[in-house]
């Protein structure tokens, strides 16, 4: 070990420390009388510029910071291209999708990401169920209008948003055909341990005041392997998550080949002729698991037949 280096590092580590108590009013040890003793000595470098001895007990955890840097979550990851299927047949709009998005996301209703929508082609067809998120297109017109690079896409095919670059505009809003963005015109109502942590473009938190927000396709859950909320969420299988280039999808229960799924059931891609190409197909609500009454209010449910 390079004793020098070693001398620099303290140092360094020490400055930062006084740095956090000349910043900060509140002391960065935690009160004796709420932990109990681990018997750890930690050595620090006090304002006075001694080298001090505290108990491991009494420091402050570590902000949560990004588990992925800045560069890599710009990037995505490679050899990847994510898709979604959505099957219109299979909804009935119990909305789990979006509850648990804006659990996970601490979202309130008014800031929905996925919307699900009473939608009927034309006067004499059947209505049916439609849940609606970013289409996170190969040709996103958001990112090409975002005057300050606060809406990327990524190799994988993930469309995000930096809300430490956003500056509010809202160009990225009036370019998406799909309406799927959300403006956050006041402070989120958050816990405080997530107002406290760095955000990060791939988990969306924290929200931000004056800045925009949108589906993610979950890129943190993805990166470990796992599956969007809203898929694992939705007990009859709606959404369905996967590779293009393995061209496979799944909805946690069942596995499809991706190919095969959008062209025997004649899938299709919202506003094919504006050229977004959308990475998110729809199966069109044919031999429907459920009538549309059935996913209706109580009380719209209850008007209708009286």
């Amino acid at each position: 070990m390079n004793p020098k280096k070693s001398r620099r590092e303290f140092i360094a580590a020490g400055l930062l420390t006084t740095a956090a108590v000349a910043c900060n009013k509140k002391s960065p040890f935690t009160p004796e009388d709420e932990v109990a003793l681990s018997g750890e000595k930690v050595k620090l470098l006090s304002v006075n510029g001694e080298v001090i001895e505290v108990d491991k007990a009494f420091l402050k955890p570590v902000p949560h910071m990004p588990s992925v840097s800045n560069e890599e979550i710009r990037q995505g990851i490679p050899g990847k291209k994510f898709v979604m299927v959505i099957d219109l047949a299979r909804c009935k709009n119990l909305k789990k999708c979006q509850s648990a998005c804006n659990h996970a996301h601490h979202l309130h209703d008014e800031q929905n990401w996925v919307k699900v929508y009473p939608m009927q082609d034309a006067e004499k067809t059947a209505p049916y169920w439609q849940p609606s998120i970013c289409m996170h297109c190969d040709e996103p017109p958001c990112v090409k209008v975002c005057p300050v690079d606060a809406t990327f896409k990524r190799q994988d095919n993930i469309v995000l948003v930096d809300s430490d670059r956003c500056i509010g505009c809202r160009f990225c809003m009036a370019a998406c055909p799909y309406s799927t963005r959300v403006f956050n015109w006041g402070d989120p109502e958050l816990p405080a341990d997530i107002v406290a942590q760095p955000y990060n473009a791939e988990t969306s938190i924290p929200q931000k005041k004056g800045t925009v927000g949108k589906c993610d396709f979950c890129a943190d859950m993805t990166r470990m392997g796992m599956l969007p909320h809203c898929v694992s969420a939705c007990p009859n299988g709606v959404f369905m998550f996967g590779d293009m280039n393995e061209d496979s999808v799944t909805n946690g229960a069942e596995t499809f080949r991706f190919s095969d799924l959008v062209k025997d059931k004649s899938g299709y891609r919202l506003m094919e002729d504006l050229g977004t190409k959308p990475s998110v197909y729809y199966l069109p609500p044919v031999n429907r698991n459920f009538k549309f009454e059935d996913g209706l209010p109580q009380e719209e449910t209850v008007e209708k037949k009286s």
